[in-house]
């Protein structure tokens, strides 16, 4: 085995199973470097990213201006916590209101702490704006919803491997189906639903997209009680589905938009939650936050990524790339019906299905071969393969890709 530079791949694996928390079941290829829509293993070998950190790396890896934002402002001043002003953290709170509309903006460090931070806004303007009775407001969820691993969302969540054996939940919310409009109506009639958050498409259940119209119905059903109408955009959001939001798609004006990951274009740990006044207001100082929310080096990252995402039409790329890929996916699906079901998403977020069982290893195995052909994807939900890449993918690298896929699926056996 050539070793290039530190350990080699076998001993890191083995270090993370002997020294780390066994929370997570990685695909065994080990990555030390990362450029664009590429990254390579200690021993030099070159995948493609179809993955993007769940969406984290939007902008690609080691986005050079995003680095540049980060070493410059890292040299300068990196923490000064909340109980000062600093001199980043209004320009990009400025910026961002601006770019998406709202008065407000907090910003937090992952995607679950801004989920976390939506939730306890709609509480606190369940008591103080809507006049909801003190420990009696609900916020409905949906089923397979995935908002992070806390224990307040995985109250909420309907799967067991993120729930069980975690009790007791939080209560005060509701799960109802997801893509429902009729289960969304009954459940507003309680006058103390607070609010409604939804993923606009549920990523990590497998790019599920719900019909068209949802959004925009969903969103006039709260407004018509008084319901705040909350977008877990942390993965669907900034470029990925090819519109800045996923319900731009809808024309869908959220009350509250949730952030993350790929606000910093996976080089800091950045989220935040946007809205306006009425909601924003409603959390006075010393309520709720956080030591490294809005810390200047994060405000700096976290700018440069959302000007790269803004500047390099990474939304436009994303749009016109996802037909692309999907067009190719759907050919493939004609040659293997026996394997392939069938490809769903939108923009550069898709999902192709396995015509196997959730508990089989038959994706898995599509995945490792993958890697062996040098393109990175991850199962999920056991018969569900996720594709993600860089929106910063070229054309001529797409099809690339969709033909070490093709060469793959084509030629599994199981």
């Amino acid at each position: 085995m050539i070793k290039i530079d530190g350990i080699t791949s076998q001993e890191a694996m083995l270090l993370e199973d002997r020294y780390g928390a066994h929370n997570y079941h990685p695909l065994p290829v080990v990555l030390s470097r990362g450029e664009g829509v590429y990254m390579w293993n200690p021993e030099g070998k070159r995948y493609y990213d179809f993955l993007s950190a769940y969406s984290a790396v939007n902008q690609g890896h080691c986005h050079p201006r995003i680095i540049s934002a980060l070493t410059e402002q890292a040299q300068r001043l990196t923490l000064t916590s909340r109980a000062f002003y600093n001199d980043q953290l209004g320009p990009f709170e400025k910026f961002m209101s601006e770019l998406f509309g709202y008065d407000k903006i907090m910003p937090m460090n992952t995607g679950v702490e801004a989920v976390e931070t939506a939730l306890k806004l709609c509480r606190k303007w369940a008591y103080e704006v809507k006049g909801i009775p003190e420990h009696q407001a609900k916020i409905i969820f949906v089923e397979h919803n995935f908002h992070g691993r806390t224990l307040s969302v995985i109250s909420a969540s309907s799967d067991p491997s993120s729930y069980k054996g975690y009790g007791p939940y939080m209560t005060g919310f509701q799960v109802i189906p997801y893509n429902n409009l009729n289960a969304l109506e009954k459940a507003l009639e309680d006058p103390n639903v607070a609010g409604f958050l939804v993923e606009p498409i549920q990523g990590e259940a497998g790019v599920v997209v719900p019909e068209e119209g949802f959004l925009a119905k969903a969103h006039a059903l709260c407004k018509s009680k008084h319901v705040l109408f909350i977008a877990d955009e942390v993965q669907t959001g900034l470029a990925r589905t090819g519109r800045m939001l996923a319900c731009d798609y809808e024309g869908v004006r959220p009350d509250m938009v949730i952030l993350g990951k790929a606000l910093s274009g996976g080089v800091f740990p950045v989220s935040a939650v946007l809205a306006d006044d009425e909601i924003m207001l409603t959390i006075k100082p010393g309520e709720h936050g956080s030591t490294f929310g809005g810390n200047p080096l994060a405000c700096a990252v976290a700018k440069a990524a959302m000007e790269v995402l803004v500047e390099e039409k990474l939304a436009e790329n994303a749009f016109e790339m996802g037909k692309i890929f999907r067009a190719r996916m759907q050919a493939i699906i004609a040659k293997r019906p026996d394997l392939v079901t069938l490809v769903r998403g939108k923009g550069l977020l898709n999902a192709i299905v396995i015509n196997d069982t959730e508990d089989s290893k038959t994706a898995w195995n599509i995945c490792v071969q993958l890697a062996e052909n040098g393109l990175l994807a991850k199962p999920t939900h056991g018969n569900i393969i996720r594709f993600a890449p860089p929106l910063v993918m070229t054309e001529e690298q797409l099809r690339d890709c969709c033909d070490i896929i093709e060469h793959v699926l084509i030629n599994f056996k199981a």
